[in-house]
């Protein structure tokens, strides 16, 4: 696993994916929901990564959480606060 870079997520924005917040088990924070990723950015405290849906709602993910990617899935588990960030493609 790696930390989070600001690029990782570029091939994700202007898609179709669908995103969730789970639990340390996994379990629903809420629902996947079907968005478009329209832009990332840094907080302007530089401590978290924004992902945004379009020009002012987004969730901000810790810059210090561990990443897992690939082609089709990114996922964030952010340690301090228990919670897994994912963003899949949409086929």
């Amino acid at each position: 696993m790696e930390l989070i870079k600001k690029g990782d997520l570029d091939a994700f924005v202007m898609q179709n994916v669908q995103v969730a917040i789970l639990d340390e088990e996994g379990n629903d924070k809420a629902p996947f929901v079907s968005k478009i990723i329209q832009k990332t950015g840094l907080c302007p405290d530089g401590t978290h990564l924004r992902i945004y849906f379009d020009h002012m709602n987004f969730f901000a993910v810790p810059l210090t959480s561990a990443v897992e990617a690939s082609e089709k899935e990114w996922a964030a588990f952010d340690q301090d606060a228990g919670l897994k960030y994912v963003i899949k493609k949409r086929a």
